[in-house]
């Protein structure tokens, strides 16, 4: 019997990490097109900090900020203040910034495969 539960177990484990890597895959997507449509290296996704770095960019916040992320407490603000101005940059508003903040996956892969075009952030 104990072993037909661990066969279970495992199939449901299968299935999540199945799930989750096609969810990692259609983010990465999405970034690398974000990107690309602020006209910076969508490869740039794929490597840590730079793509942070590039986010920074492409939310019109300065790229000293990345030294931010790495302090506690003000990393959620910074990361709040990025999100907003990621979706300021593609024309978005506040129910945009709260959706990247809440589900960023699926709010992410909106920018990356809609219709909404990058338009030059003012400098924070």
């Amino acid at each position: 019997m104990l072993f037909a539960e661990e066969a279970a177990s495992s199939g449901n484990n299968t299935i999540t990490i199945g799930a989750t890597l096609v969810i990692a895959v259609m983010t990465l997507a999405a970034g690398w097109r974000i990107l690309n449509k602020a006209g910076l290296p969508g490869w740039g996704v794929l490597i840590p900090f730079y793509n942070a770095y590039l986010l920074l960019n492409a939310s019109g916040k300065p790229g000293w900020w990345l030294v931010l992320l790495f302090v506690p407490v003000i990393n959620v603000v910074v990361l709040i203040l990025v999100m907003s101005g990621l979706s300021r940059s593609f024309g978005k508003g506040l129910g945009f910034t709260i959706g990247l903040l809440l589900l960023h996956p699926l709010f992410l892969m909106i920018l990356g495969f809609g219709s909404a075009q990058h338009v030059a952030p003012r400098r924070a």
